[in-house]
């Protein structure tokens, strides 16, 4: 079976860029070990959560793995005598609870496959690089020029892309990338428009374009070839890296954290500015800006991986942008993610959380002008500049580009159509992301301040007034009660009532009387 003619089997609807958080709920002993039951949830929904049951020994073979990272993450240590007291489980809950606290909340290991399979094998339970090659072993019955040379493992950070060194069985000395990828959630093209854009990637030249040199797709997934670059990406410049490593040992903790000179943060910036212009000029969303998919070719940067939008992979910072509501454009994506690749290339390193309160010294201000426009929490709140209102700051206005190579990237208007009504539905994935997590956020504030030590006090005193207020009233009615009740009690129970200013009327005998004595009166 060729390549093309492989099943659809449909686009992955799982975002593997929604955070994943994990909580010990509790802890059992068994007769040698103990067990800790772990609640983990995807993203802010209670409902999208489940139970995980690990042992230390499965924490401890995790960690294992992601010594890789060269990281000094806080796993609790062993003991082997005393590991069963009460005292001792409660201490090293506490510990692993820590561990799970660093390991999620760190981006680079949160994203990758390791912790993903620790914390849902459900989910991640596939084995991606063995799924890669039957795809590739199927494109080279079709394709038998091509020849893997071998598999480069984990050099990239998304769980569903793989990648292989290539060669041409005619030219044995040349090297190429083949990457595979299957469908992301984002993924709204037909697949008859999906393939077409796929193979439509090689035709397009751009000096600040990495150029495709093949590309097809099937209903599920898309396979490209690129020439191998031995300098590797701009990313692996800034962290002074091995091209070939995985993606943990080269990112996660370098060895020397130094940011690039100012010229070269202008020039490269100017670059992957005008690339990003042409492709909004263009209609063509991308949304997946960052430095390891910036490649350096001498002094020039060329930006990769096109294919991402139309395949629907999500964006490599899509849980910081996610977060701000006026961030809800792929243009104002690629702005903010560019203010994250120029933070990284200025310092050396990523922001330690975004936005940013304060910039540290950098090598001119105009390099903290633009940074402050992308990342600063007024940039974040109110929105983002426009790709040509960057290129008009004094920062980039003055760099002067030297290329003879002219853009060309032809788009039929019919899948400019399709194009545009993609971009419109990741777009709305996004706005609808970015309206739950708002909402969520300020029923948390809410749930926080009505929890809070000064909440409870004024609850306290508002019961005691009220409570008064309530007791107060009630003496008060009592003693209207036992005041009638005593008036009643002593005119007798037929009495008729009177108002206290009318006069009382005699009584019968009393009228008798008189009339006996008036007789008296008047025939004695």
């Amino acid at each position: 079976m060729a390549f093309m003619e492989k099943p659809p089997a449909g686009k992955v609807l799982l975002d593997d860029t929604v955070p994943l958080t994990a909580a010990i709920e509790a802890s059992q002993s068994l007769q040698s070990h103990t067990e800790y039951i772990i609640r983990v949830q995807r993203g802010i929904s209670v409902e999208n959560s489940w139970q995980i049951v690990r042992r230390y020994s499965d924490f401890d073979l995790l960690n294992n793995s992601l010594q890789i990272a060269g990281l000094s993450l806080p796993l609790p240590p062993k003991k082997l005598i005393g590991n069963m007291d009460r005292e001792f489980i409660a201490e090293r809950q506490k510990g692993l609870q820590n561990y799970l606290n660093v390991i999620t909340t760190n981006h680079i290991l949160s994203n990758c496959e390791l912790v993903k399979k620790f914390l849902d094998p459900n989910n991640y339970s596939a084995n991606y690089t063995e799924i890669a090659l039957q795809q590739v072993s199927m494109f080279f019955r079709s394709e038998p020029k091509w020849e893997v040379v071998e598999p480069l493992k984990d050099i990239g950070w998304r769980i569903r892309k793989k990648y292989f060194l290539m060669k041409i069985k005619n030219q044995p000395k040349e090297r190429l990338v083949l990457s595979w990828a299957d469908l992301g959630p984002d993924k709204y093209l037909s697949d008859k428009d999906f393939q077409c854009l796929i193979k439509l990637l090689p035709s397009c030249l751009h000096p600040y374009i990495y150029r495709v040199t093949f590309a097809t797709a099937n209903e599920s997934s898309a396979l490209l070839i690129r020439m191998f670059n031995e300098k590797g990406t701009l990313k692996d410049l800034i962290y002074k890296a091995k091209p070939k490593d995985p993606f943990l040992k080269k990112y996660c903790n370098p060895k020397k954290i130094q940011g690039l000179e100012l010229q070269q943060i202008k020039t490269y910036g100017r670059q992957i500015l005008e690339v990003l212009k042409f492709l909004h000029d263009k209609g063509f969303p991308y949304g997946h800006l960052h430095a390891s998919n910036v490649m350096l070719d001498g002094d020039t940067c060329r930006l990769l991986d096109l294919e991402n939008s139309l395949l629907g992979l999500p964006s490599f910072y899509r849980s910081y942008f996610s977060q701000f509501r006026k961030i809800n454009t792929l243009e104002s994506v690629d702005v903010h993610c560019f203010g994250h690749l120029l933070y990284e290339m200025t310092y050396g390193r990523p922001p330690d959380s975004v936005p940013v309160d304060s910039f540290p010294p950098a090598p001119s201000m105009a390099v903290v002008a633009v940074l402050e426009s992308t990342l600063s929490c007024e940039a974040c709140k109110n929105g983002m500049p426009t790709v040509s209102r960057l290129l008009q700051m004094p920062l980039f206005s003055d760099v002067l580009l030297t290329t003879s190579e002219k853009p060309q990237f032809k788009i039929p208007t019919k899948l400019k159509e399709a194009l545009r009504i993609a971009k419109e539905c990741i777009e709305k994935r996004l706005i609808e992301e970015q309206k739950q997590i708002h909402q969520h956020r300020r029923l948390t504030r809410a749930q926080s301040h009505h929890g809070s030590e000064e909440e409870r006090k004024k609850r306290k005193i508002l019961a005691r007034k009220k409570s008064k207020r309530s007791a107060l009233e009630n003496s008060e009615e009592h003693s209207a009660k036992y005041s009638n009740s005593n008036n009643s009690a002593g005119s007798g129970a037929s009495s008729p009532l009177t108002s206290p200013s009318s006069p009382t009327p005699p009584s019968t005998s009393a009228c008798t009387i008189l009339n006996v004595n008036f007789r008296c009166l008047r025939f004695g």
